[in-house]
């Protein structure tokens, strides 16, 4: 991977130019960012997500002094606890109420983690965690999202299983599926490898828009010949807009927030809900501050400059943290850094503050269009499918890369290596009553172990 970077932490774009980065950086969070409301449910606002994230990663920049490029989106970590929050409370706004005290419980955890980093430094987390840890669990965060990739690739159509594995029938609308997920993915490796100026740095919106454009076709042919298995491009959410008719809700909606449905639940909440929530949140949190490390010391490999020191990882945990405080009052989720936009950064070079900062901006303006929400509703699944092979691939890869500096001939390190990829890739996971520990974490933990207990036994 080529470190040279097109733009740097403090450059500044020009204003046009700025804005499509930002769009482009957007549309690379978006949908990971919306989907985790979509799956908790009990009526969480995809919208206040968005505006979420716009406030978190907004605080988080202010923390680390506009030093570290780094977006902040809705965690799938915490939606175990999430959900639990909600399965607890006798009531919606319980719940709610339950989601953003948990939020405050996990953020609190950085906060103090982030107190120790600045009274004794960073020593003992290099000790914990080397590059023969943080290297193969990076690209275990890419490579376990291959899935979803591909699952996202072949968004419409049967699926079957065959005794543990899924293998996908091609039909037409499999058929249709995959030409648009494939025509976006070549665009945008073309349009990043070979593209010229502004096409090189826009890879992803130029994909997109073609994929798109190739659903559309799709789509207005199976209209016109009454095939639904050639409508890969749901209109409903445009329809949605004008149901009751054309009105002011048409074109701007405030999102619904998650702290305006918990004031109602202060009356009822008491401590065994409380302590069911922390108990919810609080392991978890302990878990993701390895995912923390992980994603910044990805990005430092990226940008060439070593963020958990410029600006410290004081400063990026109390900005995580904080930001995934304020993030939550609004929209409900916890924050976490985001390797959609990691990716985003690798493949086009550009490492500007100005365009994240930009992109979290757009995030909370664009909470309140309606027409522009229902625009990034209606993106097919396989469009999105075609663009996540890159930017998965790209985390993956930057693992990978570190891993290639580490001696694997010695067994040491080739077993601690083993223990992480094993099991993440083959997808060991743990619920220990309502704490879900996911396959990263548990993979991450197991490396840790392996590593500490043979180089102790070598030394």
């Amino acid at each position: 991977m080529e470190k040279k970077l097109i733009f740097g932490i403090e450059d500044k774009p020009q204003f046009g130019k700025l804005i499509i980065f930002a769009f482009q950086q957007l549309l690379a969070i978006m949908a990971a960012t919306i989907a985790v409301p979509a799956i908790v449910g009990n009526g969480m606002s995809a919208s206040a997500a968005l505006f979420g994230a716009g406030v978190g990663t907004i605080v988080y920049q202010l923390f680390t002094k506009f030093r570290s490029p780094v977006f902040l989106g809705s965690s799938f970590a915490f939606i175990g606890s999430m959900s639990a929050a909600f399965a607890g409370a006798a009531s919606a706004s319980l719940g709610y109420l339950g989601i953003i005290l948990g939020a405050i419980f996990a953020g609190l955890i950085y906060v103090i983690i982030a107190l120790i980093v600045k009274l004794v430094g960073t020593n003992w987390i290099d000790k914990i965690m080397p590059p023969v840890v943080i290297g193969p669990t990076v690209a275990l965060i890419g490579l376990s999202l291959a899935g979803a990739a591909i699952n996202d690739v072949f968004s419409y159509g049967p699926k079957e299983t065959f005794g543990t594995s899924a293998y996908f029938i091609m039909d037409t609308s499999l058929w249709i599926s995959f030409i648009c997920a494939i025509v976006t993915f070549f665009v945008v490796i073309l349009c990043s490898t070979f593209g010229k100026k502004m096409s090189k740095l826009i890879p992803f919106i130029i994909g997109i828009l073609a994929g798109y454009a190739v659903g559309l076709i799709f789509t207005g042919i199976g209209y016109a010949t009454g095939n639904d298995a050639l409508k890969v491009i749901d209109f409903a959410p445009f329809v949605a807009l004008t149901e009751n008719g054309i009105g002011l809700s048409t074109f701007l909606s405030i999102p619904e927030f998650s702290f305006l449905n918990a004031i109602d639940g202060l009356k009822s909440v008491d401590g065994p809900y409380v302590a069911t929530v922390a108990v919810a949140y609080i392991p978890v949190a302990m878990v993701v501050f390895a995912e923390h490390l992980a994603d910044h010391k990805n990005l430092s490999t990226i940008i060439d400059r070593d963020l958990l020191k410029d600006p410290g990882l004081s400063r990026t945990l109390l900005g995580d943290g904080v930001g995934s405080i304020a993030g939550a009052i609004f929209g409900g989720c916890p924050n976490t850094t985001y390797g959609e936009s990691v990716g985003c950064i690798a493949i086009t070079r550009n490492a500007s503050i100005a365009t994240i900062t930009t992109t979290a901006i757009f995030a909370l303006l664009i909470s309140f269009l309606s027409p522009f929400v229902a625009f990034l509703d209606s993106i097919p699944g396989c469009v999105m499918g075609g663009v996540c092979i890159t930017l998965y691939g790209f985390i993956a890869v930057s693992g990978l890369k570190m891993i290639q500096q580490i001696d694997l001939n010695d067994n040491a390190n080739l077993f601690t290596v083993s223990a992480i990829l094993i099991p993440g890739i083959g997808g060991m996971a743990i619920n220990i009553g309502e704490v879900y520990i996911t396959t990263i974490a548990c993979a991450l933990i197991l490396g840790i172990i392996v590593n500490a207990l043979l180089h102790k036994k070598k030394d």
